[in-house]
């Protein structure tokens, strides 16, 4: 494996201008103009113009035309011949020119939004206190922490993986089992990528977005994929209570079980907006609060919030007489303090509207003082949160997985995000390209009842077309939220992309379909060929639940993943839990990105077990073409399934797979 292998330019600024994903996608096209269509003498930059326009590289909104005109002006002769470096700078200002010509929020999201990327120092500052003071008393973090706010410690220490790991621990606990992060006094660079890529899937399997983060951008400490993550990592801390299963006095916000309803399928964010506009009525506050930035920057929402709170901490003179804002903030930053609030942010940030830094404030406020009742209101929104465990599961792990696709819309509850159907046919365009129909697909908003409709028939008719067992469904159950044809429905979405991907690395499958037997007898095939005797009968084979057959599967693949002095002989619960939870991290360490907690191991849930292999069979069968790739430097970091730096699942078809191991 030779995952921490990165593609290396001369020049540290051009270095820093992309990601690794990026670079390698880019690497590959190069070669690709460079070995076809060239003039003779190889690839010049006259030839740029018509070279990527064809393949569609850089500023994707200019005509060939425009790109050679471009070139004109931009250098003297054009004859000269382009490497790797030039070539890289004329995409950069190719992408500028496209900036300047448009201002669509698409040129945003290109590659080279890098070029834009800059880094917040309060941000920084804010992060670096919250990892210094929840980490503090981790005797193992010593040689990391504190961390000087004023210094790049943030991205030096980050380097290894360790405190990246430790802080995702953090904002859910056990999401990692340590004894699988490397951590002895100095890594390779081998350990290293292990332990970047256990964070990044890890971070993947709590709800973080890491689309073209590599191992590689983490081992080089670059500050703004490092600070992005961290900030996904602790907003998803800061905002774990706000929810009617860990928070039910939630409920004192609604009035009936309908709203409830409404209530539980909001995000966090939109939720901690209702909770602080519901206290503020208490103050008589006027305004409505509608976001973290420019309704809050003048303090006058933060005291009247504080000062229902808190009243007794109010100080004087009262935030609520002060007219300068910047003093007005500084009164209500020292009101949290005298609460024994965490500082997220300065008074110059609560003026500027900083709204990652005001949304970790006020969620920090909700988590130590919410001011809701501990008397609940007697609704029946208990029945709507009577799902068992087994159906809750499932929901995150698809809404994980859907959300790892890369689609445009962010999945907060399956079942009520997927009522229109749009969204699924927008994962059903990255698993079957070309299957939608988009002419007479209704994108959101959608008013009407029977537009929502006609996408879920839709759906259901590519369903049937790709096999699916779907008697007796129709798109208005989907709309109508009934859970588990929802859930029935994804799972047949997800086992299809499985194999489709695992179908596509089988060279030697001649078209064949696989099927649930051949993943089970290649499991099995492994582990024999690898000298161990444990055995899978079937996917629902209760012998699972020790968790040994998956250890000596993950030591078939990869000899060196499995630590064998920390595996227990799983036979009592105890052991078995702690070899389940030792699978999934060992599991992502080496590559798959999975969303299975130790529960669905012990339970032995046949769907799980199947998708859990499948990821390793996936990650196994993919590897030898990503090394041989690595070694001919002509890496296709656009496949859809050839992932940055061999281990990392940027690839929304990747993640697609192994997500899957996961319900």
């Amino acid at each position: 494996m030779a995952g921490f292998v990165g593609v290396l330019v001369s020049d540290p600024w051009l270095q820093n201008q992309f990601t690794q994903v990026e670079l390698r996608s880019l690497r590959s096209q190069f070669l690709s103009m460079r070995d076809h269509g060239c003039s003779a003498g190889g690839l010049k930059l006259r030839d740029l113009a018509a070279a990527m326009s064809e393949l569609k590289i850089g500023g994707g909104g200019l005509s060939e035309a425009e790109r050679a005109a471009f070139l004109q002006e931009s250098f003297t002769n054009l004859d000269d011949s382009v490497d790797f470096e030039l070539f890289l700078r004329v995409y950069l200002k190719m992408q500028g020119q496209m900036g300047a010509k448009s201002s669509s929020s698409a040129f945003l999201k290109a590659a080279t939004t890098t070029l834009l990327h800059t880094i917040s120092e309060s941000e920084k500052a804010a992060y670096v206190a919250h990892i210094n003071s929840y980490l503090e008393g981790d005797g193992s973090l010593k040689k990391y922490l504190p961390m000087d706010p004023m210094t790049d410690d943030l991205f030096e220490k980050s380097k290894d993986g360790v405190l990246l790991c430790k802080l995702i621990n953090v904002a859910v606990p056990g999401t990692i089992d340590e004894r699988a992060i490397n951590r002895k006094r100095v890594l390779n660079l081998w350990e290293k990528n292990e332990n970047h890529t256990l964070c990044l899937n890890s971070a993947k399997a709590i709800g973080c977005t890491v689309v073209n983060i590599g191992t590689q951008d983490l081992a080089e400490g670059r500050p703004h994929l490092v600070l992005g993550l961290i900030s996904q990592i602790i907003k998803i801390q800061l905002l774990a209570d706000v929810n009617l299963k860990k928070t039910p006095q939630l409920v004192e916000l609604v009035d009936d079980s309908k709203d409830v309803e409404e209530l539980m399928s909001l995000p966090p964010e939109k939720i901690l907006l209702r909770w602080m506009n519901f206290q503020l009525k208490k103050g008589s506050f006027k305004r409505l609060i509608t976001n973290f930035s420019s309704d809050v920057k003048d303090g006058e929402a933060y005291a009247c919030l504080l000062n229902v709170l808190a009243p007794e901490h109010s100080s004087k003179p009262s935030a609520m007489t002060v007219k300068d804002p910047l003093q007005r903030a500084k009164l209500v930053l020292e009101h949290a303090d005298r609460m024994g609030c965490k500082r997220y942010l300065t008074p110059k940030d609560i003026v500027e509207g900083s709204p990652n830094l005001n949304l970790a404030f006020v969620a920090h406020i909700f988590q130590k003082r919410n001011g809701l009742s501990s008397q609940m209101k007697q609704i029946s929104f208990l029945e709507a949160m009577s799902d068992d465990a087994q159906v809750s599961r499932e929901e995150r792990m698809f809404r994980l997985w859907i959300n790892s696709l890369g689609i445009s819309t962010y999945i907060n509850n399956v079942f009520e995000d997927l009522r229109n159907g749009w969204v699924l046919l927008e994962a059903i365009d990255k698993i079957a390209p070309g299957a939608v129909c988009w002419k007479v697909a209704n994108k959101p908003p959608i008013k009407m009842p029977f537009r929502k409709v006609e996408n879920c028939n839709q759906v259901v008719k590519i369903g049937k077309q790709l096999k699916f067992s779907l008697v007796n469904v129709a798109g208005n159950d989907i709309v109508q939220g009934n859970k588990k044809l929802i859930l029935a429905f994804l799972w047949q979405l997800m086992r299809y992309n499985i194999l489709q991907l695992l179908k596509n690395l089988r060279l030697h499958s001649h078209e064949k379909e696989i099927a649930d037997i051949d993943i089970l007898n290649w499991a099995n095939d492994k582990v024999k060929n690898s000298g161990r005797y444990s055995r899978m009968e079937s996917f629902k084979d209760k012998n699972l639940s020790s968790g040994i057959f998956f250890l000596d599967l993950l030591s078939a693949v990869e000899p060196r993943v499995v630590n064998w002095s920390l595996v227990t002989k799983g036979e009592n619960d105890e052991e078995k839990k702690m070899n389940a939870s030792y699978i999934i991290s060992v599991a992502r360490k080496l590559g798959c990105s999975i969303f299975l907690l130790p529960e669905d191991i012990l339970e032995v849930n046949q769907k799980m077990m199947l998708t859990l292999t499948a990821s390793i069979m996936y990650w196994h069968l993919r590897r030898p073409a990503e090394d041989r790739s690595v070694a001919s430097e002509s890496e296709n970091g656009s496949s859809s399934e050839t992932i940055s730096n061999s281990t990392v699942d940027d690839s929304a078809s990747e993640s697609s797979t192994d997500d899957s191991g996961s319900q």
